[in-house]
């Protein structure tokens, strides 16, 4: 008999988990995922999306900067 190893974090993250790792708002999420700032969101049907644990993680690793800081620096 083997046992199923179940992972407490999933896969894929949907736009708040996201937006919570970031420390931003879902909306602004979106709007770095369409200019091509961070990674792309797999299209799941017609209306879900959602990002690559994996992805995120090494883009968070890779020096992303914390978007808050990042966006006001941007706005000032």
């Amino acid at each position: 008999m083997s046992s199923a190893v179940v992972s407490e974090s999933p896969a894929l993250l949907t736009v708040r988990q996201v937006a919570s790792m970031l420390g931003c708002s879902a909306r602004h999420v979106y709007r770095l995922a369409d200019r091509g700032v961070m990674p792309r969101p797999t299209k799941l049907g017609d209306v879900l999306v959602r990002w690559n644990r994996t992805e995120i993680e090494a883009w968070i690793a890779d020096g992303c900067k914390p978007i808050r800081a990042t966006w006001k620096a941007v706005r000032t």
